[in-house]
């Protein structure tokens, strides 16, 4: 009988290979980095099954192909191998998203208060990406003080947070549900 290659044994012991061969234990910063990349990922798959405009679907599913490389380029050893082309992130995957923030944001009334997660179910679990996404980014600047890390990966991740804002918020619309303001006033 073939062997899966599904489980290799090879972590038993509480280490895992880098890209390029190194061992490092898997409470490792790299691994808890690139293991948030790993939840981001899978929430936003949770997030898709919430979307019912193609459009924002299709940019997320590309998102998620992004978050894949960004894996990839934290998981790699410098030291010992090149980053494959795929895992390096460029200024126009970050102009990207921008653009897409801002075709969303064109479609909503403006902002005159905080806004509290929640809504729809679906705003509701991109608030949870959303938040998933700045502790992605700051395990990710953690790193750093450790590795360089390319800036035009950490503005994807920064930008990515604030596309998951104003697509809560586009959400709430299309599903015509008001947006829940913070009371200020704590009452």
């Amino acid at each position: 009988m073939k062997k899966s290659l599904v489980y290799t044994k090879t972590g038993d012991k509480g280490t895992t290979s880098l890209v390029g061969g190194s061992r490092v234990p898997k409470t490792h910063i790299r691994l808890e980095t690139y293991g948030t990349v790993d939840e981001l990922n899978s929430n936003l798959g949770f997030l898709i099954t919430y979307l019912a405009d193609e459009r924002d679907r299709q940019f997320l599913r590309q998102v998620q192909d992004k978050l894949f490389a960004i894996g990839s380029y934290l998981a790699t050893d410098r030291e010992k191998t090149r980053f494959k082309e795929v895992s390096i992130l460029t200024s126009e995957q970050v102009e990207a998203i921008e653009h897409e923030i801002d075709r969303l944001d064109d479609m909503l009334p403006p902002l005159s208060a905080f806004v509290l997660p929640g809504g729809c179910r679906g705003a509701a679990v991109c608030h949870i990406c959303r938040t998933v996404c700045r502790r992605t980014e700051r395990r990710i600047l953690a790193l750093a003080e450790q590795v360089e890390i390319s800036p035009e990966l950490l503005a994807y991740v920064n930008r990515l947070s604030d596309y998951l804002f104003v697509l809560s918020r586009k959400m709430n619309q299309d599903e015509k549900k008001e947006e829940i303001f913070w009371n200020n006033s704590c009452k």
